[in-house]
């Protein structure tokens, strides 16, 4: 028994790592209104605020989302590990909005780093034949680590003293733990290359992915466009509409969705790839009418249970989408396709929270949202009716 912990002992801490950078990511989500508050900007500004982490995520993938196999995993890990610190410095810096611009960007540098290498990585560091339970580490590792983010700072920020600073000083410490740590635990690429080997990466969909790529992008890009419509204008939704000014409960909302995405994302194994997908776009779809039905009526619960039904059905779908198309793609093609559809599932949390951001001037808040609920029920309509039709074919 102490032999099996002591070789789980790095998968583990690997996977810590991976929590304290996403935490970051989700950090600022319950501060947003007192940012608003402090320097006076629109809800309009709080979106774009916002989307600036999926541009520098994107960025990232497409840049270098294969660094990690050329120079190293923890060489990139620490970059990342940079990025986060640096980005923890400009919110506790901000004197102004241009500071929350550079700390979001810097945040989506960091994550990008970290989505696919510290995936790698604590893939690697687990004992031999245990793929399928490291997968489960890794993924409760970064939906667990994102919805850490605003629960923690929403915490500190209703129970402790200096909200817009503390909770970017505890992440800063954990930071440089995770440092310590990843020192600590071993490289486990063999064979280096130089950094010059690596080499932006070309979205990419070869024939035989595109009837299965289609219905997977679409509730991709539904399931992260109502993550970032959740994170970046739930806590205003609450604080505006349901008088609900408790920071620790707008960022318990936000967790909540993160920790059912989690939830999905491990039920995959039971319910299986050809039916995970088009079960996934059920209950997005019931996320977005229990959404729309908060919005309508005002009420809590019906928030609480958006955040769970919806995160449910985003991790069903996004796990369950992310199976099949590497499932269909050719290995030679593999690496590029899955890059492929993380930049979809990343525009997902970009440009409808930015529409969102746009209408709300005119429509206010609550038709705002209702209007991205109807777009985004008919896209991951589309997307459940096609997989009925043309389920895919097999679990891989």
């Amino acid at each position: 028994m102490d032999s099996d912990r002591r070789g789980w002992l790095p998968c583990l801490l690997g996977g810590a790592v991976f929590a304290v950078c996403m935490a970051g990511t989700t950090l600022p989500t319950p501060l947003y209104g007192l940012y608003q508050e402090k320097f006076d900007f629109s809800e309009l500004t709080v979106t774009v605020v916002y989307a600036v982490y999926a541009f520098g995520v994107i960025a990232v993938l497409l840049a270098a989302g294969n660094a990690s196999d050329a120079i190293g995993r923890r060489p990139v890990l620490l970059w990342g590990l940079g990025f986060a610190a640096a980005s923890a410095v400009c919110f506790l810096a901000a004197q102004g909005l241009g500071w929350l611009y550079v700390g979001r960007l810097l945040s989506g540098l960091s994550a990008g780093l970290f989505t696919g290498a510290a995936t790698a990585y604590v893939m690697d560091l687990a004992p031999r034949g245990a793929a399928a339970r490291a997968t489960l580490v890794a993924t409760a590792a970064n939906m667990g680590g994102l919805g850490c983010g605003p629960l923690l700072a929403g915490v500190l920020a209703q129970y402790a003293d200096w909200p817009l600073y503390l909770p970017f000083v505890v992440h800063l410490a954990l930071v440089a733990c995770s440092a310590a740590v990843l020192l600590w635990l071993p490289e486990t690429v063999r064979e280096r290359q130089p950094l010059r080997s690596v080499r932006p990466q070309r979205p990419s969909l070869p024939p035989q992915v595109r009837s299965v790529f289609a219905p997977a992008a679409i509730a991709s890009f539904v399931g992260f466009a109502l993550f970032g419509v959740f994170t970046s204008v739930s806590p205003a939704f609450l604080a505006q509409s349901l008088d609900v000014h408790n920071h620790a409960v707008s960022g318990l909302v936000v967790a909540l969705a993160f920790f059912a995405s989690t939830g999905g994302q491990l039920a995959v194994g039971r319910v299986g790839v050809s039916r995970s997908l088009p079960l996934g776009c059920a209950l997005l779809f019931a996320g977005l009418a229990l959404l729309a039905g908060a919005l309508r009526w005002d009420l809590l619960v019906l928030v609480v249970l958006a955040a769970v039904v919806g995160g449910v059905g985003q991790g069903l779908a996004f796990r369950g989408a992310l199976s099949a198309v590497a499932g269909a793609s050719p290995p030679e093609h593999r690496a590029a396709v899955i890059s492929t559809l993380f930049v979809v599932a990343y525009a997902g949390i970009s440009v409808p929270v930015i529409g969102v951001g746009l209408l709300t001037e005119p429509l206010g808040l609550e038709g705002a949202g209702l209007v991205f609920i109807a777009c985004m029920a008919v896209l991951v309509t589309t997307a459940a009716v096609y997989l009925l039709q043309r389920p895919v074919p097999t679990d891989k």
